[in-house]
């Protein structure tokens, strides 16, 4: 599309520019010409008043060399005797030219060699005609054609230069959203459901580009309400499972009781597969990706004030910080509160009624660093918690848990080119820590210390906490 509408526009330009410039060249031609006709009818009007008084030949040949155009040897007068013409000055016409004017009573113009003559009658005293003959030579007839030719062309030229310029950034400036447009519709197509396209360019592809994110968003949406109705289902066969494990239990001992409690078990972890398999699907937004940003103190301040209701139940201590200004994140909104409850919820469930937690939020120019600490007993075997799919509370069976909330807050962090990293807390119990880059680059290794160390020092400083060891009530 791009060279072929630079293909119009050079054609354009060069039929306007051949359309005008050629008769605009003949018109510059003739009027040089014109111009050089009408000097020599000038000169030769200057020996006129001479011719009128005496037909002298002395008198005349002075008159004639008197003429600029005499004194170069471009004027000639012919003036009738009774012994034949009488011929003054440099002659080029021919005689049959001479006569035929003179006897016409006009004016001509003669090609002869080196250039023109110009041919005037001009009335004698004696009622007589005598012709004044004028040299006008070739390079005055065309004097400046070429310079005007010179300056038609370079015009011509520059307009066409400067046309193919201009069609070729229009072309840009159409090819390139279409082309994005084109290349977000296969990424879509091969499956990566985060992909949109910026609304840039022309009106028609501005449009075209949101109605593609309108049906992007609406695609992600119903994916993800589909996958969301399977896990709830499949959580909603949780109680019942649970009464009929406990059923099973109660069965005593003998193999239809064995079979019955291993059903039940195997009925469990298909369950708990089916809602890892629906969440772990769901489609997540790519780093830096346009429109599906956040303001991460905004997300906090809502969810804090929702679990903070909670606290105050069961007594535990609540600190918020860093979340009194604006902190925009390449992380959708409900992606970040999906996360963030998924940590606060694992602080309710695996640690004590009373115990403290806050949540810290930093802006290290480039990354946004999320710490959530608490004062429990922490977790024996960090890295262990940290692997895909295993539960933090019993990552050797995965009974009870399906080990899906750190799965979706690192899913977050490394959406944007961070990391999620679990350590001991100021509190004396966990501290959870996202890594959230702002460009899609991974953190080097500096900055994450440099972040852990941050969090310490703007932790509960002041506040002792009793310390737990490490054991069996690890979380999340």
């Amino acid at each position: 599309m791009r060279w072929a509408l630079v293909k119009v526009c050079l054609a354009v330009t060069a039929m306007v520019v051949i359309a005008f410039a050629v008769p605009l060249g003949l018109v510059i031609r003739e009027m040089a010409g014109d111009r050089a006709f009408s000097d020599a009818e000038r000169q030769a009007a200057m020996i006129a008043p001479t011719l009128s008084i005496t037909t002298d030949r002395e008198e005349l040949t002075r008159a004639v060399l008197s003429t600029e155009p005499g004194d170069r040897g471009r004027l000639a007068v012919h003036v009738p005797a009774e012994g034949g013409p009488l011929d003054i000055g440099t002659r080029r016409a021919t005689p049959k030219d001479v006569a035929t004017v003179r006897k016409a009573g006009r004016a001509s113009i003669t090609e002869v060699t080196g250039g023109f003559a110009l041919l005037q009658p001009t009335a004698l005293g004696t009622g007589d005609i005598a012709v004044v003959e004028v040299f006008v030579p070739e390079g005055e007839v065309s004097h400046g054609v070429a310079t005007a030719w010179l300056m038609l062309a370079g015009v011509g030229v520059a307009l066409i230069v400067g046309s193919v310029a201009v069609a070729d950034r229009l072309g840009v400036r159409m090819v390139q959203p279409a082309q994005r447009l084109a290349g977000a519709a296969q990424d879509l197509g091969e499956g990566r459901l985060g992909t949109r396209v910026p609304e840039e360019g022309p009106t028609e592809l501005r449009s075209a580009a949101v109605a593609f994110n309108s049906m992007a968003d609406q695609v992600v949406q119903l994916l993800a309400n589909e996958r969301e109705l399977a896990a709830d289902l499949s959580h909603r066969l949780r109680t019942p499972l649970t009464v009929l494990r406990l059923n099973a239990a109660s069965l005593g001992e003998g193999p239809a009781a064995e079979q019955t409690r291993a059903a039940v078990q195997q009925l469990e972890h298909e369950v708990d597969t089916i809602i890892r398999t629906a969440r772990e699907q769901r489609p997540q937004p790519q780093a830096g990706q346009t429109g599906a940003g956040c303001d991460a103190s905004e997300v906090i301040r809502e969810r804090m004030g929702f679990w903070s209701a909670l606290a105050e139940d069961e007594g535990r201590e609540v600190r918020l910080a860093g979340v009194d200004r604006t902190v925009r994140i390449p992380v959708a909104r409900p992606e970040l509160a999906a996360a963030l409850d998924a940590l606060l919820g694992n602080v309710f469930r695996h640690t004590p009624e009373g115990t403290a937690f806050s949540v810290d939020v930093h802006h290290s120019g480039d990354a946004v660093i999320v710490l959530v600490s608490d004062a429990g007993p922490g977790i024996s075997d960090p890295k262990a918690a940290l692997a895909r799919g295993a539960s933090g509370r019993d990552a050797a069976s995965g009974v009870g848990s399906t080990g899906l909330g750190l799965d979706i807050v690192r899913r977050v962090a490394e959406s944007t080119g961070g990391d999620l990293r679990i350590g001991r807390s100021v509190l004396g119990g966990t501290e959870v820590r996202i890594w959230i880059g702002l460009y899609g680059s991974r953190p080097e290794r500096g900055r994450r210390g440099h972040g852990r160390r941050v969090g310490r020092r703007t932790g509960w400083q002041r506040r002792k906490e009793p310390r737990t060891t490490t054991g069996s009530g690890a979380q999340h």
